[in-house]
C-alpha cells in the first residue's frame, strides 16, 4: 500500500472526503516524523513506538573488496510494533 492508496483506504472507512483525508494522513506523518527528529518518542496504543536511535560509528567491509570502510556515527528512525499489531500479523 502507498501513500495514495492509504488516503483512499482513510477517505473510505472515515467518510472523509479525499482532500480531507490526504490533509490527516499528512499531519499524522508529519507529526511522527517531526517529533522523533526532535528525540521524542511517539506511541501509539495497539499500534506500536517510532523513536529516534543512535547508531556509533563502526567499521564495515566493502564487500566487492573486502577493503575496511569507516562508517560514521548517525541517529535513525526505529519502529517497534505493538503487541496487538504483532498478534494480528502472526493471525
Amino acid at each position: 500500500m502507498n501513500r495514495t492508496e492509504l488516503i483512499k483506504a482513510v477517505a473510505n472507512t472515515t467518510g472523509m472526503t479525499i482532500k480531507d483525508a490526504t490533509a490527516a494522513v499528512n499531519a499524522t506523518l508529519s507529526t511522527i516524523v517531526s517529533s522523533v527528529a526532535e528525540g521524542e518518542k511517539v506511541s501509539i496504543l495497539g499500534f506500536g513506538t517510532f523513536e529516534k536511535k543512535h547508531r556509533d560509528a563502526r567499521t564495515g567491509r566493502n564487500p566487492r573488496t573486502m577493503e575496511a570502510v569507516e562508517i560514521a556515527a548517525t541517529d535513525v528512525p526505529t519502529f517497534k510494533a505493538g503487541k496487538e499489531f504483532k498478534d494480528k500479523v502472526n493471525g
